[in-house]
């Protein structure tokens, strides 16, 4: 028997967040159960797009998910934008479902933080439907994500609520597996229309090819990752439940008035 609180228990739960991850689509109807989330991730790979141009001073204008799982975030990027600018743009995507990843395995460390965490989650959500998403498969997909989130933040019990935010983090950190092929590939085809994967835009920019920013996305993202499950999983982070007294022993709370009377 596994020991509540402890660092096995803990590693279970992620050993079992990434069984679910990664068994789902084998699972029979698996593959419609992961959809939801595979566009999740998309929209994380987008937004990262979306906003570090923002944080680049540019205008991100639309985010467009489509029904294979594919998107495509546009901006409107200044001419005069440096070709390191250009870069990080097309860097971000890759970078962000692993720095969420993370982010939420972090979170997932301090209890106070789990119900906060999700309900960020599924805010940012609805508001990027109504400001930056123009597609019908992010219309008809992501609030029902978001919706679901806020609803666990809201009734689910703690246990639940921490093993959802390690399931949507390792679900981030485990994306980068997904996209292996499409980071190692100059040229892709999104939306019906041939243009440069993230790698190639990077490449067009800074000379390198494109197998090197790949594999320095990969070792980025699993710096983050693996940093994250460090702290998470290590003993001044481990989340001891308090022990509960028999049903028949009465308990009494000392107030700060029975401290003055004494």
């Amino acid at each position: 028997m596994v020991k509540p609180g402890s660092q096995a228990e803990q590693v279970g739960r992620l050993v079992l967040a990434g069984f679910i991850v990664i068994a789902l689509p084998s699972l029979p109807l698996g593959t419609y159960l992961i959809y939801p989330f595979a566009i999740l991730t998309t929209w994380f790979h987008e937004m990262g797009h979306g906003l570090t141009a923002m944080m680049l001073g540019q205008e991100f204008q639309r985010l467009m998910i489509f029904p294979n799982g594919s998107g495509v975030a546009e901006s409107l990027v200044a001419s005069d934008l440096s070709p390191f600018g250009r870069a990080a743009i097309a860097a971000g995507g890759p970078l962000a479902p692993s720095a969420v990843g993370a982010a939420l395995i972090l979170a997932s460390a301090h209890e106070r933080m789990w119900r906060p965490a999700l309900w960020l989650m599924s805010g940012l959500i609805f508001a990027s439907v109504i400001i930056y998403v123009r597609s019908v498969t992010g219309y008809a997909v992501l609030p029902m994500v978001g919706l679901g989130i806020g609803l666990i933040a809201w009734k689910a019990s703690p246990g639940i609520v921490r093993f959802t935010l390690q399931f949507l983090g390792l679900l981030g950190a485990m994306s980068m597996l997904r996209d292996f092929n499409y980071l190692f590939t100059e040229q892709a085809v999104i939306g019906g229309q041939q243009m440069l994967s993230d790698t190639g835009q990077i490449e067009a920019s800074l000379f390198l090819p494109h197998w090197f920013w790949a594999a320095l996305i990969i070792v980025i993202s699993a710096v983050m990752v693996g940093a994250s499950f460090k702290y998470a999983l290590s003993d001044k982070h481990r989340i001891t439940p308090k022990p509960k007294l028999p049903a028949n022993v009465l308990q009494f709370k000392r107030t700060s008035d029975d401290k003055d009377r004494r």
